[in-house]
């Protein structure tokens, strides 16, 4: 009889879980499972998805018209298009390095990071001086730009309504990519 390996007739019938659809393993680091699983827990707005993403981002190619947009004075608008352009190409340098994130909050307002807004992140970017990043601080969640002093760390906010934290000795701290570009509705 043949061991292991898929067996016809077995398992659970595909879709039938807690989500009505097939589902997909994933490899995690350890070391990020229960960081995400208090964030689903605290049913934050950003997902394991959002988190986690990296592949499989669709592939839409938009107009590109050869004229720029004034913001000035208005001018005439032409009607031929330079070609098309793919936001994946344009925001994403890295694919296997890349995830998509929420913001949620104001402390990053004078960076031009609002509450909703989808920030590109690129894991294979240096955390270097005055980068904004995505940490984790003592298992919490945070977009801030990074600053070291002689030994020190800081996440410093864009918003003086907001403290600078230091990272003292006794603090954990993770930084899981450095923001590339920020999606901001109108």
């Amino acid at each position: 009889m043949p061991r292991g390996g898929k067996r016809i007739g077995s398992g659970r019938p595909a879709g039938s879980g807690k989500f009505g659809e097939i589902t997909q393993a994933i490899r995690l680091p350890v070391s990020l499972i229960e960081q995400i699983e208090q964030m689903q827990a605290r049913s934050q707005e950003i997902t394991i998805t959002e988190v986690m993403r990296s592949h499989g981002v669709s592939e839409v190619a938009l107009p590109l018209y050869m004229v720029a947009v004034s913001a000035g004075f208005p001018s005439p608008a032409e009607d031929y298009i330079e070609g098309s352009i793919d936001l994946n190409r344009h925001l994403i340098k890295n694919a296997a390095a890349t995830f998509l994130v929420r913001a949620t909050g104001n402390s990053m307002v004078g960076a031009g990071i609002h509450s909703g807004d989808v920030l590109v992140v690129d894991r294979s970017i240096e955390p270097t001086q005055n980068k904004i990043v995505i940490a984790v601080l003592n298992g919490e969640l945070t977009v801030k730009r990074i600053r070291y002093e002689r030994k020190q760390v800081y996440l410093l906010p864009e918003n003086p309504d907001y403290p600078t934290i230091a990272v003292n000795e006794g603090m954990e701290l993770q930084v899981w990519g450095v923001v590339t570009n920020v999606i901001h509705p109108v």
